[in-house]
């Protein structure tokens, strides 16, 4: 992949040559806008809002709106002025433990990919940090966008994540979320047992995009001119403290505990070697018969 970025990440006075690369991928499924009848693509022209004539790119610029119907334009020169001081290099500017970092924080990751025979300083910022258990803090412009980012080793490499400012975070208390509150020791203790049975170890894998899997499905079957349906999902009623228990209850009866979990894994390795075992004996004893009925046989022959 092509990088987002060059430049250098800079701790202290040592600077590393690096490159960005994106750590992910963008897997949505792209659509065109088409006419109903003719399905012939859409183009979009740009129209003055004024005059209703197409504007050429040569005569298009920036503004901002500064007040309704009121706008100031932004030249590309006034985006350099703005660029001014903001340095090129990612420069360090704390190392922090990142389980200080809130998750909201975290926007993008992108791969440091090191550059022009930079791989053992490169390689020593990262042992550093695995050391220390400690991520870098700094600042970070891409296509005149500032942003507050984090590096941290990852495996053999080093990995960026963009991060959103300290302003640009919503607080819970902009929402009316319920105070802290005391449940009933018999609710809390049967919602533990549901989590319990609910655990196990994080799997990324086992986690799909239905809705895209769904669409391509769809996709597939109108380009072969055909109709596919499918299944709605039953309707989900909110529930309340009247029936919260027997939801528990319900819900406990539906999922194994752990320990069921294991025990029936056991039956089922027991029943198993017990299936092997009489397997095992049925063949030893049709093999004894096989024998003893060839050796009658032979003395028969020999007494005719």
């Amino acid at each position: 992949m092509a990088a987002i970025w060059k430049g250098s990440i800079s701790f202290g006075l040592v600077n590393i040559p690096v490159s960005l690369h994106s750590a992910v991928r963008d897997d949505h499924i792209s659509f065109r806008m088409l006419e109903k009848d003719t399905l012939s693509p859409i183009n979009y022209e740009r129209v003055s809002k004024k005059t209703g004539k197409t504007v050429p790119w040569a005569k298009i610029v920036k503004g901002y709106e500064y007040t309704k119907g009121k706008f100031v334009v932004i030249t590309d020169e006034d985006f350099q002025k703005a660029a001014t001081g903001t340095s090129k290099a990612f420069e360090i500017e704390d190392f922090v433990p990142e389980s200080q970092i809130d998750p909201r924080f975290f926007e993008k990751p992108y791969y440091v990919v090191p550059e022009g025979g930079s791989d053992s300083v490169y390689a020593l910022l990262r042992e550093a940090m695995i050391e220390t258990e400690m991520v870098g803090i700094g600042r970070l412009t891409i296509r005149q966008k500032q942003h507050l980012a984090a590096v941290k080793p990852l495996g053999n490499a080093l990995e960026i994540n963009l991060m959103r400012f300290s302003d640009e975070i919503i607080s819970e208390k902009d929402y009316e979320i319920p105070k802290k509150e005391k449940p009933k020791p018999a609710a809390l203790k049967m919602a533990k047992q549901l989590i319990s049975s609910l655990s196990k170890d994080f799997e990324p894998e086992q986690y799909r995009d239905e809705y895209r899997l769904n669409l391509e499905k769809l996709i597939k079957s109108k380009t072969k001119g055909k109709e596919i349906e499918f299944d709605e999902p039953a309707e989900r009623k909110a529930t309340g403290l009247s029936d919260l228990m027997e939801r528990l209850q319900e819900s406990l009866g539906k999922r194994p505990t752990p320990q069921a979990q294991v025990a029936a894994k056991k039956s089922s390795n027991a029943s198993t070697k017990s299936k092997a075992k009489t397997k095992s004996k049925s063949a030893t004893k049709t093999k004894t018969t096989r024998k003893t009925s060839t050796k009658a046989s032979k003395k028969t022959r020999k007494r005719a």
